[in-house]
């Protein structure tokens, strides 16, 4: 098969690693920090992130939930932490008139709910803005004036029904008992005893943006609150500030991303699909506010768009995903693109705008997300979160493309062991995505289910492929794994190995699979019918049953609109037929099975079945971790390091040791971990 680099991909090689370097472990992982909510100030003078970390468990703290602090600052290296350290803040904004960092903070009790909050930027503490009695404020919308924010709050508690579960009368209407969030309005300069007016909107709010004059607001609502409706049924409605009446719809066929409005209030920008089979929210559109009228701007493009972002001078930025790597791209009101700005080793991951200033989130190969700022049509870094990673031996990471055997073209990064493969190739992990609508881009790919520089470090080549149904290679190219199942879609995992080892990286008899959801359904499958091909695979949330699976998923209709294009009902036997429980007889690779308890996207019975058939049917090497108050990805620290530890050692175990026995049941502790009980999430 004919492979070669990707022209212009990054090559991350430090060759300026210290001389007491040393490779990252899964205790590092527990230690890295993201920039994550981003606001630029209506003057462009100032900067708010939040820096989002893990519990430090490894020290002893309470396990828990990744926490976010507001950090704030008007140039490079100069962002400085603008709230106590024990408050955890989501949902960053300035207020128009840029007096104020306005944020969502539920405090410490049981009893407290989660209310919008301001910080004056000048000094001064914080205070409260908005609140709504018994309920969460879960996202809000300044009004230009400063005066009014549009709030979304969660549903009003029914005090009936909770005295009847304290009672033990709990019992759960499944899918019958949808309580839609409300949206109000609060004057933040009203007395403290004002009501907020309440706007009655249909449907479940999902997101929504205030236009320039203040008297209408951009919505996008679900019409139930089932998660296969959000994904596939939300569209955005221009409503009335005031009476909430639908002045116009935008009737995309499809799934929704971002949308902007700009300051003219006649333009939206969308990101949304170009039709009801579109797997993923992509394609730029621009929409007439007055009408509901849209038209496509890079419909048929092989890129995603990402983000966007309306500029004082009219023009609309949007963070552009083109394969591995990303763009930003300016278009004019009309859409008619002006330039585009390379963004280097950058991958963009979201924009904002104001005063002529344009900040991103990026990673990169070497580092994860942080703050940039776009300066003369250059990023510059402003801050730097992750300094001890210059500590770090990190392995060769770039994007390599293959040809798969039907003679499409297939693009993936790889990262090299550290200090280079030995000759006859290294022991690879390959890393599927989930999805499979997403896409790996060449940057930052470590994390607690992603191997990474970790397994790098102790001597693998790792793999991260963008196989048939990815994005970023536009609509037709993610619609290829259509009607499909464990196709074309993971033969272009298997036609990988050929090249990768014609490169002197892997070692074909020593290649592990592993990735969470759709990355699951692949590893099962390659532990299954593809046994052949690899000698250790490491489920997460995986499928393995595609006709259980319709039954036990909350996206029936998204599974039958973008990837089966089918019912089970309409052929039984082809849904077996693509379901790795039909296949366990080929099971000759050890396979570690892990899963999230409470997981509704893919049920934990997905990963009984496997593991039963495999454990009555053969002698297989076969284990099943279940993760308590988990679900479709673990979210807590302890849960995490768990994961990335068992992970690693399942595959040490079939790759590189002689795989005679099974790794202990149970994993060592982080050194500091002192047994303390669970940080309380929110909910």
């Amino acid at each position: 098969m004919k492979y070669h680099l990707l022209a212009g991909a990054t090559l991350i090689a430090l060759a300026t690693t210290p001389a007491f370097a040393r490779p990252m472990t899964p205790e590092d992982i527990l230690n890295i920090k993201n920039a994550s909510d981003l606001a630029v100030s209506p003057d462009g003078k100032g900067v708010a992130i939040g820096v989002s970390e893990m519990p430090d468990i490894d020290n002893g703290a309470k396990n828990g939930t990744s926490e976010r602090r507001l950090h704030v600052g008007s140039a490079a290296n100069a962002l400085k932490a603008f709230l106590p350290e024990d408050m955890n803040v989501s949902g960053l904004e300035y207020s128009p008139d840029g007096n104020m960092i306005s944020f969502l903070w539920k405090p410490d009790g049981d009893d407290a709910k989660r209310a919008l909050y301001g910080i004056p930027v000048d000094g001064g503490g914080h205070q409260k803005l908005a609140s709504i009695d018994d309920s969460n404020v879960t996202a809000y919308a300044w009004a230009p004036d400063s005066q009014t924010i549009y709030v979304r709050a969660s549903a009003a508690t029914d005090k009936a029904r909770k005295k009847e579960s304290k009672a033990g009368f709990d019992a759960i209407i499944y899918e019958e008992e949808q309580k839609f969030p409300r949206l109000f309005a609060v004057d933040v300069n009203a007395a403290d005893d004002a009501d907020p007016r309440e706007i009655k909107v249909d449907g479940k709010i999902i997101a929504m943006r205030v236009s320039q004059d203040g008297r209408w607001l951009a919505v996008a609502a679900a019409p139930t609150t089932q998660v296969d409706d959000e994904l596939t049924s939300t569209r955005v409605h221009i409503i009335d500030a005031t009476s909430g009446a639908r002045k116009a719809s935008v009737e995309t066929p499809g799934k929704i991303g971002d949308f902007e409005i700009d300051s003219s209030g006649k333009t939206l920008s969308l990101i949304a699909a170009v039709d009801k089979h579109d797997p993923a929210a992509t394609t730029l559109y621009l929409v007439d506010t007055a009408s509901g009228a849209f038209r496509p701007v890079t419909e048929g493009q092989a890129n995603a768009a990402v983000d966007t972002e309306w500029m004082g001078d009219g023009r609309l930025a949007v963070a552009m995903h083109v394969g591995a790597q990303s763009e930003l791209r300016f278009y004019d009101a009309r859409g008619r693109l002006r330039n585009t700005v390379d963004a280097g080793e950058l991958i963009l991951r979201s924009i904002e705008a104001g005063g002529g200033k344009l900040a991103a989130i990026a990673d990169a190969p070497s580092h994860p997300r942080e703050l940039f700022v776009l300066e003369r049509n250059r990023f510059t870094r402003w801050s730097d979160n992750n300094a001890w990673l210059t500590d770090i031996d990190m392995g060769t990471q770039r994007a390599i493309r293959y040809t798969a055997r039907d003679g499409q073209e297939v693009e993936g990064i790889v990262i090299e062991p550290v200090g280079g493969a030995p000759a006859g190739g290294a022991p690879t992990i390959f890393r599927v995505h989930g999805g499979p609508e997403a896409h790996d881009s060449n940057g930052w790919l470590t994390n607690y289910s992603g191997p990474g520089q970790v397994a790098a470090g102790k001597g693998y080549t790792v793999f991260y492929p963008n196989y048939r149904g990815s994005t970023a290679y536009g609509t037709a190219f993610s619609k290829q794994h259509q009607n499909d199942y464990a196709g074309k879609e993971f033969n272009d995992l298997v036609d990988a190995i050929g090249p990768l080892q014609a490169m002197g990286l892997t070692n074909k008899d020593k290649v592990g699979i592993t990735g969470g959801s759709y990355g699951g359904y692949a590893s099962a499958w390659g532990a299954t019918a593809l046994s052949e091909h690899f000698a250790a695979a490491v489920m997460f949330v995986g499928i393995s049953n595609q006709i259980s699976k319709f039954g036990t998923t909350d996206i029936p209709n998204e599974m039958y609109l973008v990837h089966s294009r089918k019912w089970p009902w309409e052929d039984w036997q082809g849904m077996l037929d693509v379901s790795p429980i039909y296949h366990v007889d080929k099971a000759k690779t050890p396979i570690l099975i892990m899963h999230g308890a409470e997981d509704t996207r893919v049920a934990p019975s997905q990963s009984y079945e496997l593991y039963r058939n495999i454990k009555v049917r053969t002698d297989t090497p076969v284990r099943l971790v279940l993760y308590p108050g988990e679900g479709h990805g673990n979210r807590k620290a302890a849960a995490q390091y768990d994961y990335n530890v068992r992970m690693l050692r399942w595959m040490d175990t079939y790759l590189k040791g002689s795989g005679a026995e099974m790794p202990p049941e149970r994993i060592e502790l982080p050194a500091g971990f002192v047994g303390t009980s669970d940080a309380k999430s929110e909910d």
